[in-house]
């Protein structure tokens, strides 16, 4: 099923239709926001400029900083009278970044989500469990509304009480969960300890991921845990850019789907800026062409990934992002090299000995980058064996040398003995900057 007809349009009708809603957007933000008028005037570009959709490039980025530097409101394009609903991120590296929304923006919207989840595998028949926190946290009701909107019943559990979420998914006849990978693994988990089968016990079929990259070795850690024939799922989205509805994967499991009637998107080299060709992997630039609030222009979401231009067999023809490769902002530079955190997830999730949390850190000893991981076991039993403790991480470490170029500690767990979290899991800890 496909929910709205401009995810299948011919390229030519879809390049025609954003290139109008680009030059619309462009000569609106000239306008009505001071601060796009002022950057756009320091490279002398007039909207006029905007003949083709070549020309994005010459517009200027915009990135968090500008959105911090203009708290709250300064680079919304409408009054503040005109706004009925407003989100804002947390805010735990400096002012929180504001996103607002009149009536029109509420709307597409709730219809973007409901095409991720169409894309996903809901129905109208589903029973929706959203157990992403409900507050100003975008995620929660961006499903919520878009799930309602498909005609799905809607729990809106909020995060936390494993627990109680589970009794609730028993009791419901829970059939789609939306949640971060992290916390979906982490409900399978006190499940079972509840003497729970998900996979038999629960009819939870479909799983609607975010808040957090989804790596593959961990989707297939979500089968093991919820069953084989579960379907599962990632969007992608930020507040700045809307929330969830940015992208999503149909059940062909090969990139998300990009709302390009709503969305471009463009790959650029993260340290020059110079926009790559189709293929390239970068940095993921957005521009939104049909936000009245807070239409941003060539946002920088400092997400790794490339773009994928070849129709879908799923019928769509909207460009597809690869799932992520990390964050600009997450990549770790240790003793020169160059790692992100997905590569480590990848290593440790096929090691069947291993379960799937763990943590990483970082610090400086004696002037030298050290890096150890700390990883759970499946099977406590292990702890009895010496021998087979040396031979696993013996084994982890090469594996992870291979990959990255470089040594680490292996620290091998009890069972459950690390930190869960029910919203983004923080895998990262670094010392040396603290």
């Amino acid at each position: 099923m496909i929910w709205g007809k401009e995810e299948s349009l011919p390229r030519a009708e879809l390049d025609e239709l954003q290139l109008a809603k680009l030059k619309e957007t462009v000569k609106r933000v000239y306008e009505k926001v001071p601060a796009y008028r002022t950057k756009m005037d320091e490279r002398n570009i007039k909207p006029e400029k905007i003949q083709s959709l070549k020309d994005i490039k010459e517009l200027p980025f915009t990135n968090k900083k500008d959105l911090r530097d203009n708290y709250p409101f300064g680079l919304f394009a409408v009054p503040k009278s005109e706004l009925v609903r407003i989100h804002a991120s947390s805010g735990t590296t400096g002012k929180p970044t504001v996103a607002g929304y009149t009536r029109n923006d509420l709307k597409a919207w709730t219809e973007l989500v409901t095409r991720i989840a169409v894309l996903g595998g809901a129905s109208r028949e589903d029973t929706a469990q959203i157990c992403f926190g409900y507050g100003m946290f975008t995620g929660a009701l961006g499903l919520h509304y878009g799930l309602e909107n498909l005609g799905a019943g809607v729990c809106p559990t909020s995060s936390g009480n494993t627990q109680k979420q589970i009794m609730y998914m028993k009791d419901f006849g829970t059939t789609l969960l939306v949640a971060t990978p992290s916390y979906a693994l982490h409900i399978a988990e006190v499940a079972k300890s509840m003497g729970i089968n998900p996979s038999a016990d629960l009819k939870v079929k479909t799983g609607l991921f975010g808040g957090e990259g989804m790596t593959e070795p961990m989707r297939e850690e979500m089968y093991k845990l919820w069953g084989s024939d579960m379907k599962v799922t990632q969007n992608y989205g930020m507040s700045e850019l809307m929330g969830p509805g940015v992208s999503g994967e149909c059940l062909e499991l090969c990139g998300m789907h990009i709302n390009e009637d709503h969305f471009i998107p463009e790959i650029i080299n993260p340290e020059t800026g110079q926009v790559l060709p189709p293929g390239s992997k970068g940095e993921l630039v957005i521009t939104c062409i049909t936000k009245e609030a807070l239409p941003l222009i060539r946002y920088r979401t400092g997400d790794i990934t490339c773009l994928m231009y070849e129709p879908c067999k799923c019928g769509r023809t909207t460009v597809r992002m690869e799932n992520l490769s990390g964050r600009c902002d997450d990549m770790l530079i240790i003793r020169g090299v160059n790692v992100f955190p997905t590569q480590i997830e990848e290593v440790l999730l096929k090691t069947p000995e291993i379960g799937p949390h763990y943590e990483i850190i970082i610090d400086r000893k004696n002037h030298l980058d050290t890096m150890e991981i700390k990883v759970e076991l499946v099977d406590d039993t292990l702890l009895d064996s010496y021998a087979k403790l040396e031979e696993l991480n013996k084994r982890i470490r090469g594996s992870l040398k291979v990959v990255l170029g470089l040594d680490a500690d292996i620290k091998l767990v009890a069972p459950r003995s690390l930190k869960r979290f029910e919203g983004k899991a923080r895998r990262v800890t670094d010392s040396r900057n603290l």
